[in-house]
């Protein structure tokens, strides 16, 4: 199965932040959309392992911070690839907090939504919680991130590991004479300084 065919279905990126107690932490998530009206409600899928799928079950509360597509990498590092459990993410930043008294971002996140649990059914690998919204408000005009783009633009690209890489060329590591093509005869001579094939590095395309 290829699973960049599951790239294509349409999701926005997301910050979930929670608060038990004293308890707050908050995650990247991908998962979320409106299921009724009359009242509002929404639905989210997360982790059964993260940390704050735990405060979510705790408090009944979650903020979603709707990322921007001004958002960048570091933020979605800073949420997404750390624990709550091994590190205290708001510590260190000032958030504001919504009506439940919940931490959002202020910054690269164009709405914010502030919802309560209703109900949560147990789906294995994720906990899926359906919400009410108690509030929501708009924070930018900013077009909100999409996953694809987020895979597409905001995601570094992996480095091609080096037997990937495709040899366009050798380089005379005496005098920087270039040979161009794949393959480097094993007797040629650089015409400029003399020296043969052993002293020529490889050019990586």
């Amino acid at each position: 199965m290829d699973n960049k065919a599951l790239y294509k279905l349409s999701y926005g990126v997301f910050m979930l932040s929670t608060k038990a107690g004293d308890k707050v932490n908050g995650c990247i998530t991908n998962t979320c959309m409106q299921v009724a009206n009359s009242p509002t409600r929404v639905a989210i899928s997360v982790l059964n392992t993260n940390y704050t799928c735990d405060l979510i079950k705790e408090s009944g509360v979650f903020a979603l911070s709707v990322l921007d597509e001004t958002v960048t990498f570091e933020t979605i590092k800073y949420f997404g690839f750390q624990s709550g459990r091994d590190v205290d993410k708001m510590s260190e930043l000032i958030l504001p907090t919504d009506i439940n008294g919940v931490p959002y971002m202020g910054w690269q996140t164009c709405a914010v939504i502030s919802c309560r649990v209703v109900s949560q059914t147990d789906l294995g690998s994720h906990m899926l919680f359906v919400a009410e919204v108690e509030d929501a408000q708009v924070i930018n005009e900013h077009a909100p991130l999409t996953y694809a783009d987020y895979q597409n633009r905001v995601k570094p690209k992996p480095e091609k590991k080096l037997e990937d890489r495709k040899i366009i060329g050798w380089r005379c590591k005496i005098c920087k004479y270039v040979y161009e093509g794949s393959e480097l005869p094993a007797d040629y001579v650089c015409p400029l300084c003399g020296h043969g094939a052993e002293d020529f590095e490889p050019i990586y395309g």
